[in-house]
């Protein structure tokens, strides 16, 4: 009896290990990123989900610069073929843009303009052939089909992800904040154009009229030379991987969830949808000692501070005469200045600036002594920013950086640099305005506040919903089917025509018989005469 009393206690107690240890279910995600500095947002989640035990799978072109084959997170598969994507290619493109912003003149804006719109249609073109070769590759394909993914989580702002999520059956998880030719929101989500600004624009959600007509007539122009620009190409990849009839727009549109890197402290207020989860800031993280030749100096600063500069992964250098006013200005203050620049050293540099191939931003915006944060306007930058309470002198060069440094203007966190103009005084005079304006730092330490006080952390909240996906086999529930909709049906122009007409037949039914009423008496009235 002692011995079966023992062995059922025995049982009983394993039983209940057993019960209290964390049941992890393993999932089979499959990725297809962009590269850049979208690939360092997307690596983020995947060494999450990694260390959460999911086996992750990453596609990858064979020009990847960012993406590496081999990875503790992750296995690849490379794809022999140029995805449009080239490290060397997009700084001489970025070079090139800043050559013609420092001209200054309309006729420069409009080439400016031009000159995005044709790398713009090269790259689709690029990415068009690259995902023709990958699909027409049968053993790729059914080694895709055979290793019976869960979840298919990629980055819209190219259409290889979407187009093979779709082809595979998968639910598909976006990691995102642009679309290809867009601001993710106006592909889902109600935009009423009359205060929710389009992107590039540099407006706020508090427009006059006249910026009001120029949100409009932007937004229209956009959409066409999206249409035109995108649409030939990706609806004849649909029409031959997908189906007959099948387009592109839909295709996005029916993603289960758009995990979008922004919030409501960096974005202005507007309409949304369920299957939106904002992950702004995911990346951000409380900073560490910094390395001890880098401490030194910035403990060197005194009460003085530092100030932070970096113009991010794809402008290593600028226009000579632009470096050379920048270090001048620098060398006027008192501060220390930290500079990640790849340039030619300039002549004017200071004995109060470090120039460096690299810095660990996060580690030094997160440091007591940083004062002020030099920046191009990128969105993990300014959400960094954000997320330590630093404010931004923004020069705001190309891409979305213009409008990412508009909002944090609006917010009062930031001052501008007009690119075009700028000299040693002008910047100067922009520096000291943040350094020794107050207000700019108040505001952003109250942006920070606001962006730390959340019931989940960020990333913990994305991560819940990549396996939430997994674990329901998508998320239809939260997804609308208005996509399917006709934009008159949408809109419902339809059921305001049917509504004017069946009014308009009533009124007109009304004016006949009350002519006819009045005919007959009149008639009657003068046969009685």
């Amino acid at each position: 009896m002692h011995i079966f009393a023992g062995a059922m206690n025995g049982l009983i107690i394993l039983t209940l290990l057993v019960m209290t240890v964390p049941v992890v279910q393993s999932g089979n995600v499959l990725v297809f990123p962009v590269d850049g500095s979208h690939w360092v947002n997307m690596n983020i989640l995947i060494e999450v989900l990694h260390s959460k035990g999911h086996n992750i799978t990453v596609i990858r072109m064979s020009d990847s610069w960012y993406i590496k084959e081999s990875s503790p997170h992750y296995t690849s598969i490379t794809v022999d073929a140029p995805g449009g994507f080239d490290e060397e290619s997009f700084e001489m493109f970025a070079s090139r843009l800043m050559r013609i912003q420092r001209d200054g003149s309309t006729w420069a804006r409009l080439m400016l303009e031009i000159e995005m719109w044709q790398t713009t249609l090269e790259i689709t073109k690029t990415e068009s052939k690259m995902i023709e070769q990958m699909m027409e590759d049968e053993g790729l394909m059914q080694s895709l089909k055979d290793a019976k993914y869960d979840l298919m989580l990629t980055d819209p702002l190219m259409f290889g992800g979407i187009l093979l999520g779709h082809y595979l059956k998968l639910p598909i998880v976006y990691n995102i904040r642009w679309t290809m030719y867009s601001e993710a929101h106006f592909a889902i989500a109600p935009s009423p154009l009359s205060y929710v600004p389009f992107p590039m624009l540099e407006l706020s959600d508090r427009m006059s009229f006249f910026e009001r007509v120029k949100n409009v007539f932007m937004y229209y122009l956009y959409e066409t030379q999206a249409a035109l620009l995108f649409g030939p190409y990706y609806n004849a990849l649909c029409e031959r991987f997908i189906g007959p009839g099948e387009t592109f727009f839909p295709l996005i549109q029916a993603a289960d969830l758009w995990l979008h890197r922004v919030d409501f402290i960096f974005e202005f207020p507007r309409p949304t949808m369920p299957n939106v989860v904002y992950m702004g800031g995911f990346q951000c993280k409380p900073s560490k000692p910094l390395p001890k030749d880098l401490e030194d100096f910035v403990q060197s600063s005194g009460d003085h501070g530092v100030i932070v500069m970096s113009l991010g992964t794809l402008v290593g250098q600028l226009p000579d005469d632009v470096a050379e006013a920048i270090a001048e200005a620098f060398a006027e203050l008192p501060q220390k200045i930290i500079w990640r620049y790849k340039g030619r050293r300039p002549s004017a540099l200071g004995n109060n600036t470090l120039k460096m191939d690299w810095i660990p931003q996060n580690d030094l915006l997160g440091h007591p002594k940083t004062r002020a944060f030099v920046a191009h306007g990128g969105t993990n930058g300014v959400q960094e920013a954000i997320y330590h309470g630093v404010p931004i002198i923004g020069f705001g060069l190309i891409f979305d950086q213009p409008d990412n440094l508009s909002k944090m203007r609006v917010k009062g966190v930031a001052k501008n640099v007009d690119f075009a103009t700028v000299d040693k005084d002008s910047f100067l005079e922009t520096v000291k305005e943040v350094l020794y304006n107050p207000s700019y730092r108040e505001n952003m330490q109250r942006l920070s506040r606001l962006h730390r006080d959340v019931p989940v952390k960020p990333l913990d909240n994305a991560i819940f919903w990549i396996e939430f996906v997994m674990r329901h086999k998508g998320a239809a529930h939260l997804r609308t089917e208005s996509y399917k909709m006709p934009w008159y049906s949408y809109h419902s122009v339809d059921v305001m025509l049917f509504l004017l007409s069946a009014v308009s037949l009533i009124i007109l039914t009304t004016y006949v018989l009350i002519r006819y009423l009045c005919c007959r008496i009149c008639t009657r009235k003068n046969k009685l005469e």
